[in-house]
């Protein structure tokens, strides 16, 4: 419920902003997301950032004003873990490991810190935080009782992701990020952890899955410059 009411807070926040702007106040942004991925839950290390799988993807923004910009992102990755890279030593003796992949949609708001606009040298870099809501698809076991007879299935759940990042011009209309994507999951089977499959009952039910996305974006400006810039 508390989830629910968050996504609708957010959703209705992004239709306020883009009703209350126009298109000759913003400037497009598109570029690519390269990094790594690292899954938090029942297997593996607890390490929250920890990044042991490349991560890759697509990123569209658009500027409202200095301080905000609407973005979306499609994100594909791997998610492994392994017992053996824990510090704990119970999960070290279980010696679980599992591999699975991930694609994620989120659309969003990016608040600066400080006024952002590339053509004024004095505004070029600042550090940001991420507002977003995410769709995410993955794969789960549903039946078998070993892995030589493991019957999987394509999943589609949703996160409630969050984040921050710095940024900054790099040369002409090229921009550079670095930037953290924490995502609560309401799922516990990342792992493919499944209560009805005995091989597969493991950890704590009552905890949810995590992923993190950790790493660069390189972006290209382009377009109308928005109001507040003076163009050269």
């Amino acid at each position: 419920m508390h989830a629910i009411l968050y996504m609708k807070r957010i959703i209705f926040l992004i239709a306020l902003v883009c009703l209350t702007t126009t298109s000759h106040s913003q400037i497009n942004e598109v570029g690519i997301i390269l990094g790594g991925s690292n899954y938090i839950g029942d297997i593996g290390s607890e390490t929250y950032i920890n990044p042991n799988s490349l991560m890759g993807g697509v990123i569209y923004k658009k500027n409202i004003n200095p301080r905000v910009a609407l973005r979306g992102t499609f994100t594909m990755s791997q998610l492994v873990a392994d017992d053996a890279d824990s510090n704990n030593s119970y999960r070290n003796l279980r010696a679980l490991k599992f591999k699975n992949s991930i694609k994620e949609l989120a659309l969003g708001m990016e608040f600066n810190y400080f006024e952002y606009n590339l053509d004024d040298y004095k505004k070029t870099r600042t550090p940001y935080i991420l507002v977003e809501i995410a769709a995410f698809n993955y794969s789960t076991i549903v039946s078998g009782t070993d892995p030589s007879n493991y019957e999987y299935e394509s999943k589609t759940s949703f996160s409630v992701p969050f984040g921050v990042g710095y940024k900054s011009k790099l040369f002409g209309d090229f921009a550079i990020a670095f930037e953290v994507r924490a995502r609560y999951t309401f799922e516990d089977d990342l792992d493919y952890n499944n209560p009805k499959i005995k091989a597969l009952t493991f950890g704590n039910p009552n905890s949810n899955d995590w992923y993190v996305f950790s790493g660069f974006s390189l972006v290209y400006s382009f377009g109308r410059p928005p109001c507040y810039s003076t163009p050269y």
